[in-house]
């Protein structure tokens, strides 16, 4: 007999990124209790953009919200699972597709085709237009317009970062192991460590200290760009931790790190005036 959590399990392998297959035992899986949940299309930029929207039931708003970045992997179900427990602490969580005009992650089974042949392909001012417009919607939807917030994780956590110096509406950003540095193209101009000094909200950043994608003196780097702008913004490195760390559903799962961060990211919003509702 199939114990629950092998059935849940079963249930949600569908909805992962074949580069991420299958999931491993720590996968956590969110009910939809107190909450709703369902997919629709923004207009952005001459185009219908397709989100993911996880909120709170039965609740008059205005919302706060959650702009949630996917990973390389896209919104699969990973970051719909972030959206529904965002929804659960009284956020109306939004998670976009941001390179749906330049493929589907699901069509790729390796990560290093996903990357190479799509995920480089698309561009940050695209991906932070998309995100204004998905904000935007949001407020027109049941959001506060005055209490809107950003997470991303990998991929998202690097765009997190930009977005905090793009947006002068956002409240509070939460950056999960996003790249901090790198090679600059015509897709990717500038990184995070570029824009320290135009950061407009408040950034908690969080990181693995055995992370092999993101070296430690690339963190520390940061750093100092962030005290020579004497930006308000905060990194957190957990020692024992890797790259995706929070990821349940991968064998880089940290179940402490993971834990003691989503608390940060939490109280960061709150610190910084984005409280879910109750």
């Amino acid at each position: 007999m199939k114990t629950e959590q092998e059935m849940i399990l079963k249930q949600a392998q569908g909805g992962f990124a074949p580069a991420v297959t299958p999931p491993a035992a720590s996968t956590m899986q969110t009910d939809h209790q107190g909450i709703h949940t369902g997919e629709t299309t923004i207009p952005s930029q001459g185009d219908d953009l397709p989100a993911y929207i996880a909120k709170p039931a039965d609740h008059p708003g205005p919302l706060p919200v959650i702009l949630v970045v996917q990973e390389i992997f896209g919104v699969h179900e990973h970051i719909q699972d972030l959206c529904r427990r965002l929804a659960k602490q009284g956020y109306l969580a939004i998670a976009p597709e941001l390179y749906f005009r330049q493929g589907d992650a699901r069509d790729y089974s390796e990560i290093s085709d996903l990357l190479q042949n799509l995920v480089s392909k698309v561009p940050d001012k695209q991906v932070l237009a998309d995100l204004d417009h998905a904000a935007h919607w949001a407020t027109r939807h049941g959001g506060d317009a005055n209490k809107l917030a950003i997470t991303g994780f990998c991929w998202g956590g690097r765009i997190t970062w930009l977005y905090a110096a793009h947006n002068p509406q956002l409240k509070a950003a939460v950056a999960w192991y996003g790249k901090l540095v790198g090679e600059k193209t015509l897709n990717s101009p500038k990184h995070p460590v570029d824009i320290a000094t135009h950061l407009s909200a408040p950034v908690l950043g969080l990181y693995g200290g055995q992370d092999g994608s993101i070296p430690l003196e690339t963190v520390e780097s940061m750093r100092q760009a962030i005290r020579a702008a004497n930006a308000d913004a905060e990194i957190v490195v957990y020692p024992e931790a890797g790259h995706a760390f929070h990821a349940d559903y991968r064998p880089s799962y940290h179940s402490e790190a993971s834990a003691d961060g989503w608390q940060r990211m939490l109280s960061w919003f709150i610190q910084h005036g984005v409280v879910g509702v109750k």
